[in-house]
């Protein structure tokens, strides 16, 4: 007679993930990535990569899907952590031409046109459903949170259940001058000669290709993945970000789901003082991301972190506490469950 084993659970789901594609993520312990070929554009072959982290919630059908913003990537580890620590299994997406999805020779950040990314968020999406995850939360930060806001507004998918915005790029935070004038001729000129600089790029001049550093002493970034300086933007880019945002604008209450529009207290101008840089908006204008944001749906709820930086939950310990209690406190009252733990 044949003596059976017990094979141990934690094995059988290792197994399961190396054959479907999943594999330890090379930046983070406890995390898996997988890579999804999205075809050919423009530029060649493109491709996105999921990350995620399960919940070890027996029962839970919950998750949240976060959309990183421009010249960045997922990078905040406590961010999953915290999710499927509280029963929501975490996944984020690096979109084409970012961060883990980058090849080499590829044009970095580039794209005609933010109705783009929407494969690389159905991927996910499919993902998520396939593990059984039918109630999800959709989280975006900066262009993330344009492209989340506008994939929500015509797009949405019936499991998609919340939407949460962290600092949403829904404006130009330019002087008038440029917002009236500038920018609408480099969006014309975008439609003719999409790869044409408008800013150089300083990249090359700081660090060597796949260097690290330590971002406020708790933060490892890539620096060939997000370089201190950003990459040249061209006149496609713009083109693309101001379609979207004008797309919204002309649709108000497109979004049907439950919206957290969540941002800083403060925007930081020239002539502040200069410790104020780490508890400030650096990168937007936190009045415009309240005045295109409450119209974005038909239930928004606005939430200011008083001392938080553009992305929220990278500001400081005591910052990031507060963002998330917001973020937990909102969950609960839109998507209640009585089995999950509490952060």
């Amino acid at each position: 007679m044949k003596q059976w084993r017990i094979i141990p659970v934690a094995l059988l789901a290792a197994a399961s993930a190396l054959a479907s594609g999943w594999q330890p993520d090379k930046l983070f312990p406890g995390y898996e990535a997988r890579t999804v070929d999205q075809g050919t554009d423009y530029d060649g072959h493109v491709r996105s990569t999921i990350v995620r982290r399960l919940a070890d919630c027996p029962g839970s059908r919950k998750g949240v899907l976060y959309i990183h913003g421009y010249n960045d990537y997922f990078l905040q580890p406590e961010m999953g952590r915290r999710f499927a620590d509280s029963c929501y299994s975490f996944y984020a997406v690096d979109l084409r031409r970012y961060g883990r999805s980058l090849r080499p020779g590829d044009p970095r950040f580039d794209i005609r046109d933010m109705h783009e990314y929407f494969p690389d968020i159905d991927s996910a999406v499919a993902d998520m459903k396939r593990h059984g995850i039918d109630s999800i939360v959709l989280m975006g930060h900066s262009t993330g949170g344009l492209t989340t806001s506008l994939y929500m507004s015509e797009h949405p998918d019936t499991a998609i259940r919340a939407l949460v915005l962290n600092s949403p790029f829904l404006d130009w935070n330019q002087s008038a001058v440029q917002e009236r004038l500038l920018i609408p001729a480099v969006q014309c000129v975008g439609g003719w000669w999409p790869r044409l600089t408008v800013m150089p790029g300083t990249k090359s001049d700081y660090v060597p290709t796949g260097s690290t550093r330590l971002d406020h002493g708790t933060w490892y970034i890539d620096n060939d993945w997000k370089p201190e300086e950003w990459p040249r933007i061209n006149a496609g880019w713009i083109r693309a970000i101001d379609r979207a945002q004008d797309e919204l604008r002309q649709n108000p209450g497109a979004i049907k789901v439950p919206v957290l529009l969540m941002h800083s207290d403060h925007t930081f101008r020239k002539g502040d003082r200069p410790t104020l840089r780490d508890s400030s908006d650096t990168v937007l204008d936190v009045a415009d991301i309240s005045r295109y944001g409450r119209p974005l749906g038909t239930s928004v709820t606005e939430a200011t972190v008083k001392g938080g930086t553009h992305d929220l939950v990278r500001s400081a310990p005591g910052i990031r506490e507060a963002a998330y209690r917001t973020i937990f406190s909102w969950l609960d009252s839109k998507m209640p469950d009585k089995g999950r733990q509490k952060p």
